[in-house]
C-alpha cells in the first residue's frame, strides 16, 4: 500500500510520494542522469505538472523535444503522448491529477510486482502508444 514519504526506485530513477490522496498525487522524482527515456506513453485521464528544482530534463510532449532546466515548469494535458529522463542528474516535482491509482502503478513497476496483466490493471492510468 503506498504512502507519504514513501520512495522506490534506484540510482538510475528514484520516485518519493509527497501527498496521496483522489485529487492530486505529488511526487517527487530523481533522474540519475544516464539519460535513458521510458517508453512513449499516455495518461487517458489524468493531468501532469512539472517543475525542475534540481538540474535539467529532456522531455518529447506530443513529439516536440524540449529541455527544462532548474525553475522551469510544463504540463502534459491527458491524452498526450510523451517521454520525459533527466538531462544529467535532475530532480522534478511532479502532480498528478486526479491521482487515480498511480501511487499504487510505480509502488507495483518500481518494486519488481508487476504481474503479466500489469498494463490492464493500470489501463485507467498509463498506456503505451
Amino acid at each position: 500500500m503506498p504512502r507519504e514519504g514513501q520512495e522506490l526506485g534506484s540510482d538510475a530513477f528514484r520516485l518519493r510520494f509527497v501527498q496521496l490522496d483522489d485529487d492530486v498525487l505529488v511526487m517527487e522524482a530523481s533522474y540519475g542522469g544516464d539519460g535513458q527515456l521510458p517508453p512513449e506513453h499516455l495518461h487517458p485521464q489524468q493531468d501532469e505538472r512539472f517543475e525542475v528544482v534540481e538540474g535539467a530534463v529532456r522531455a518529447i510532449v506530443d513529439g516536440a523535444e524540449r529541455r527544462y532546466e532548474r525553475g522551469d515548469s510544463f504540463d502534459v494535458p491527458a491524452g498526450t503522448p510523451h517521454q520525459m529522463t533527466g538531462d544529467g542528474p535532475a530532480r522534478v516535482h511532479w502532480e498528478v491529477r486526479p491521482a487515480l491509482r498511480t501511487a499504487a502503478f510505480f509502488e507495483q513497476l518500481l518494486t519488481g510486482q508487476a504481474g503479466p496483466d500489469f498494463l490492464s490493471e493500470f489501463r485507467d492510468e498509463m498506456r503505451l502508444t
